[in-house]
């Protein structure tokens, strides 16, 4: 089995798909991240399914990059005999943001290049695919212009080439050479299998070139000229890949199950948009300039919220869905064995308090980057006030959704206060009608709780949970958020805390797993948004160079695509979780924002 850094990602800001060192697709749902996959041979390699092409000695490609300032993947491979270019994309049809028509039927196209370059390699192409997460081997049939399509109950994909295709009952195959000034194209498209493919092989290098454009011209929207600007660039343009176009949500990850720890249970669906996570993304391209993207963030939240403030969701799908209802899959075998392979999240439900000042949060930076909010648009606003004013109260499962009873989360508290800030701040400073003597209360009535329940006895430092010594990372937010000043000693003294006892091998846990009941057996990764939140606070309380290192040493567990997941094991040196992940690319440009000016931005000190 490969590891997650041996896979690049590509996508059509609709699904996204793993492209691994062999040359396999071994990852894609279509026609969108949360539709059943037709490749999961990452989550086993018999069953799953997967499309591979490469030299016919199997050799691992020697290089690879994306195309510059693209989602565009070109893998080179070279042999004994010759050198050849493996180029990988999910084309982006409409060149506009990578909106397609709403009403439209779907169809998702994954287009493959292989290009000669020196020599003579003998290639082979291996496709492979089982829908329903593996469950379906599909019926192969010969289809129009020399293509082949699989079909499995509703779904169909055509396969055409421009190089002679074999058929086999369970797979299709090709044997080809690379050489110098010949391009072999192989194109899959997706659709419903009742309707007719739209594809033609000729069709590939227009949509080449459409999908070139529409990235560089996106990326060129980026404010952002100085250190590290590769690596900014890198994650913001995994960040526009994991945006589902039609409807502006964010995914946190493009993939499910791939664990926390490997061989554990702690693997999880993160296909779906979770609040807090659009919200921190939002803050990242407020920054760099994407008002757009910001307003249909805006658009996609009032639709999917749309109703009464008590039904908010912490995460929605990618149309607002609401019911994610969680199963798993047992005729898959897992990533290294790790199971079990869930398909939906059943935190949906959960009363996770934290993301009502994630989102009113996000409502206040909209509005300090100059995207006025609609009468309707505050009703919610304040709706979500008051809630957090009658509620706040309640315990929940917090930022990071324990699977054990709910606790007073002092996190979670604090975000109460900052949801009830930005309500305020947004009358006082922005002009929105209210009342806000009442929310001004209740705001200096949690602040002072926060203050008397949520700090350790011997008061060096803010804790976990009300009745929990222990520390947590999310407390690293707590100066971020402006709840405390930087240099407030109750700050300083939580950083500290966390170095001496949440470290490991230079990285910030989220919490001590082994002395935490939160539902599960113990042990996991690094998250590694928890170290980039340090380096934050390093920058915030005046430790520069404490912060470089720590940054340098964060940037150097990117893959060599610049990629990152979840989580980071050091133990195994290797990367863990669902891949690549949101919030470690949000988390990413927000350190570089800090380091460059000294903290003073939206992303790091917010609400001021």
């Amino acid at each position: 089995m490969l590891r997650l850094e041996d896979y690049g990602v590509i996508g059509d800001t609709h699904s996204a798909a793993l492209v691994s060192r062999e040359g396999s697709i071994d990852w894609l749902c279509l026609p969108r991240f949360d539709s059943e996959s037709c490749f999961a041979a990452i989550l086993d390699r018999y069953r799953g399914g997967n499309w591979r092409i490469g030299p016919a000695d199997r050799s691992l490609c020697s290089a690879r990059r994306y195309l510059p300032e693209t989602m565009i993947l070109e893998s080179t491979f070279e042999t004994d005999s010759g050198i050849a270019r493996l180029v990988d994309f999910l084309p982006v049809e409409d060149p506009t943001h990578g909106r397609k028509p709403r009403a439209a039927q779907p169809r998702e196209v994954v287009a493959r290049l292989v290009i000669g370059v020196s020599g003579s390699v003998p290639m082979t192409m291996h496709f492979e695919p089982r829908f329903g997460y593996g469950q379906i081997t599909p019926w192969f049939r010969a289809g129009a212009s020399r293509g082949i399509q699989a079909i499995g109950g509703p779904h169909a994909l055509d396969l055409v080439s421009t190089t002679e295709l074999g058929l086999n009952r369970e797979f299709v195959e090709a044997s080809f050479t690379a050489t110098p000034g010949e391009t072999t194209v192989f194109l899959a498209s997706y659709h419903l299998s009742h309707l007719p493919s739209s594809t033609e092989v000729g069709e590939a290098l227009e949509l080449l070139k459409r999908t070139k454009s529409f990235w560089s011209e996106w990326i060129d929207r980026c404010s952002y000229k100085g250190p590290h600007r590769d690596e900014v660039v890198r994650s913001l343009l995994t960040l526009k890949t994991l945006t589902f176009s039609p409807t502006g949500g964010v995914v946190a990850a493009p993939t499910t199950s791939l664990p926390e720890e490997l061989g554990g249970p702690r693997n999880w669906d993160y296909r779906y948009c979770w609040l807090r996570d659009a919200t921190f993304t939002l803050d990242v391209l407020l920054e760099q300039g994407f008002l757009e993207e910001a307003r249909e963030w805006r658009d996609w939240l009032s639709r999917a919220v749309a109703g009464d403030s008590e039904d908010i969701q912490i995460m929605y799908g990618v149309m607002g869905e609401r019911r994610l209802t969680e199963w798993e899959v047992p005729w898959l075998s897992g990533y290294e064995g790790s199971l079990p392979v869930r398909i939906g999240n059943a935190a949906h439900s959960q009363f996770q308090l934290d993301v009502y000042g994630e989102v009113m949060d996000s409502f206040h930076s909209a509005r300090s980057a100059g995207i006025e909010t609609a009468p309707d648009e505050w009703e919610l606003d304040r709706k979500i006030v008051d809630f957090v004013c009658d509620n706040w109260r309640r315990p929940d499962e917090g930022i990071w959704e324990v699977r054990s009873k709910p606790r007073h989360f002092v996190h979670s508290k604090v975000m109460a206060w900052v949801a009830i800030d930005r309500g305020i701040k947004a009358v006082e400073s922005f002009g929105m009608p209210g009342r806000i003597d009442g929310w001004r209360r209740v705001r200096d009535e949690i602040k002072q709780e926060v203050l008397t329940e949520g700090v350790r006895r011997d008061g060096s430092c803010f804790k976990r949970a009300y009745d929990d010594e222990e520390m947590d990372a999310s407390l690293l937010m707590l100066p971020q958020v402006g709840f405390v000043e930087p240099n407030d000693p109750l700050a300083v003294g939580t950083v500290e805390a966390i170095e001496e006892e949440l470290m490991e091998d230079g990285l910030v846990l989220r919490y001590r797993s082994g002395r935490v009941d939160d539902g599960l057996p113990s042990g996991e990764g690094a998250f590694l948004m928890c170290s980039f939140w340090l380096v934050n606070c390093l920058v915030l309380i005046g430790r520069h160079e404490d912060a470089n290192r720590l940054f340098e040493r964060l940037l150097r567990m990117t893959n060599d695509l610049g990629l990152l997941a979840e989580e980071y094991a050091p133990s195994a040196s290797r990367l863990l979780g669902n891949y690549p992940q949101a919030f470690s690319h949000v988390a990413l440009v927000s350190s570089v924002m800090a380091l460059e000016t000294a903290g003073m931005t939206r992303s790091v000190r917010r609400g001021r």
